[in-house]
């Protein structure tokens, strides 16, 4: 049974990712359980999990790029940004044509100055916005520089006084797309938020390759859907050591550079990932050193 490495997990709608990560330390049996970038409770989709070693992956994966398919209701506005919000504003959208739609998405890709939601996870002064919003404060996030490399158009729908957009958007970590749904919709003058949410992949670990929580209960406690090495290979460049090096680097020694723009894994000759390292000051040093103690 593999027992370090992460999951690539299908989250349902209605959990939070803390409850994805309660269900699977009970199935891995462990308590060394963590995950890669907050899914908030109505989003579906791709979410990391590591378990026991691989723990010290997630900082990597937290700040990989992500892609996601959305659905924004042009019309009605709700303290959220999303579905799961009070709706604040109803807004007559007979005015709105696709053009402006296709238009005002556009102004959004590319590097960009994003304000997140309120109701968000970000901290001020120790506490969470969603927090200081749910306590009646009005509270005013500053803008964060984000990247929005796709944002494309898939469908647009109109019903019952709304337009409804389906969108695909590849973007950086740190991208909400609730926001990208209310700016749109301030845009407009017509207010807009989030309906749906899927997130298809974080980095270069997709949906093709996630297990629903259903599927990992069959087959716990093996529940570890890429083992560490395989991890690691598909998280990092890479980099084989040779038998002096790989004894070097497991005691936390620096190796010779080699010119790999870091971090990058470096793997023992058995095929082990024993560290993940980046070359600086003329030395290749180890962030975290992976071989077992």
């Amino acid at each position: 049974m593999i027992t370090d490495g992460l999951i690539v997990v299908d989250k349902p709608a209605g959990m939070t990712s803390h409850d994805v990560v309660a269900r699977i330390r009970r199935l891995a049996k462990t308590r060394r359980v963590g995950h890669g970038g907050t899914l908030d409770p109505m989003a579906t989709g791709v979410l990391i999990i590591g378990v026991n070693r691989a723990t010290r992956l997630l900082t990597y994966v937290i700040g990989a790029g992500k892609s996601y398919s959305a659905t924004i209701r042009l019309g009605q506005s709700t303290i959220t940004d999303d579905a799961e919000g009070e709706v604040t504003a109803t807004t007559p959208t007979d005015a709105v044509t696709d053009e402006a739609i296709h238009a005002g998405l556009a102004r959004q890709r590319g590097e960009t100055d994003q304000v997140p939601s309120a109701v968000s996870a970000i901290k001020i002064k120790g506490e969470r916005a969603y927090k200081r919003v749910r306590e009646g404060e009005d509270v005013q996030l500053p803008p964060r520089r984000v990247t929005i490399s796709r944002l494309e158009v898939l469908d647009i729908r109109r019903a019952d006084g709304f337009v409804e957009v389906d969108i695909d958007v590849t973007c950086s970590s740190g991208t909400y797309i609730r926001a990208i749904a209310r700016d749109l919709g301030t845009l407009l003058e017509v207010g807009g938020h989030l309906t749906a949410l899927r997130r298809t992949a974080v980095g270069d670990m997709t949906l093709a390759e996630a297990r629903t929580l259903e599927q990992l209960e069959a087959s716990a406690p093996d529940v570890v859907t890429l083992p560490m090495a395989e991890a690691a290979r598909q998280a990092f460049p890479q980099r084989e050591a040779t038998p002096d090096e790989a004894r070097v680097l497991s005691h936390g020694g620096p190796l010779t550079p080699v010119g790999i723009e870091g971090p990058y894994a470096v793997f023992a000759p058995s095929g082990e990932v024993l560290a993940i390292v980046s070359e600086r000051e003329g030395k290749a040093r180890a962030e975290i050193v992976l071989a077992p103690a």
